[in-house]
C-alpha cells in the first residue's frame, strides 16, 4: 500500500504542476480570472488541468482498491503509467489539441486496469 499512496501522491503533485502552469499562462496570454477563454493556447493549458481533475476522480479510488485487493506493487506500476500518459496527454495538448489522443489512450487504459482488476479482486474477497 505505501507503493501507491507514493504513487497517489506524485499524481497530486503533476497535479499541481498543471495549476501552475494555467497561472503562468493566465499572465502570458494575459486572461484575467474567472474567464477561461479568450486564447487558445491558455484554453490548452485550461483544458488540461481540467481533465486531470477529471481523471484524479476515477484514478485515485482504482489505484487504492487495486493496491487493496490485487497487488500494491502492481498498483503502483501501473499508476506510475497513469502518471506518464498525463505528461504526455498534456504536453502533446500543449502543442496542438488533435495531438492528445495517444496520452489520453494511455491514462484511460491505465485506470481500466486499476478500476476493473481492483472490482474484480474486491468480488473475490467478498465470495
Amino acid at each position: 500500500m505505501a507503493y501507491a499512496s507514493i504513487v497517489a501522491v506524485l499524481a497530486l503533485l503533476e497535479y499541481y504542476v498543471f495549476i501552475l502552469l494555467v497561472g503562468k499562462m493566465r499572465g502570458e496570454c494575459k486572461i484575467q480570472a474567472p474567464a477561461t477563454t479568450g486564447d487558445p493556447k491558455f484554453e490548452r493549458y485550461y483544458r488540461v488541468q481540467q481533465n486531470t481533475a477529471e481523471q484524479l476522480i476515477v484514478f485515485l479510488p482504482a489505484l487504492y482498491l487495486f493496491a487493496a485487493y490485487v497487488d500494491g506493487t502492481w498498483a503502483a506500476v501501473v499508476g506510475l503509467a497513469f502518471i506518464a500518459g498525463r505528461a504526455w496527454y498534456a504536453v502533446s495538448y500543449y502543442e496542438e489539441a488533435k495531438k492528445r489522443s495517444n496520452g489520453f489512450l494511455v491514462t484511460f487504459l491505465s485506470e481500466m486496469v486499476l478500476l476493473v482488476g481492483g472490482l474484480i479482486g474486491a468480488i473475490r474477497a467478498a465470495f
